[in-house]
């Protein structure tokens, strides 16, 4: 029948899109200069891995597949969730943190005496 060629051709296609989709995916966590564009990468390979399982779903017509790929949605979600927040919690980013280190300003405040001030500023921990 016409319908299952059709049907077969657009699996095969959205099977090869999707091995591409990975392949770039890889290359830009490997290569990602930061690492934010890191863990987008790997929220990216989460998308992906749903792609796969939802036609692999349709292509075997087993249901169940589907009900994998939400909960595999789930857990892709709070582990971003995660990683945002080991960002914001691990502070400067490391291309920043370089420049604060050659930065003498930002490490410690000198007193007329040539001395680092042992004052605490206000608001910082």
């Amino acid at each position: 029948m016409i319908s299952d060629t059709v049907l077969t051709a657009a699996i095969s296609l959205s099977l090869a899109l999707l091995s591409f989709a990975l392949l770039a995916t890889i290359i830009r966590i490997v290569r990602g200069p930061t690492l934010p564009d890191r863990v987008l990468g790997l929220d990216m390979l989460v998308a992906i891995a749903i792609g796969f399982i939802a036609v692999i779903a349709i292509k075997t017509g087993f249901g169940l597949y589907i009900d994998i790929a939400i909960a595999l949605g789930l857990v892709g979600f709070l582990a971003t969730i995660a990683f945002a927040r080991f960002v914001l919690t691990r502070g400067l980013a490391p291309e920043r943190a370089a420049k604060a280190v050659t930065d003498t300003g930002n490490l410690a405040k000198r007193s007329k005496t040539g001395r680092p001030s042992h004052r605490k500023r206000k608001g910082v921990r």
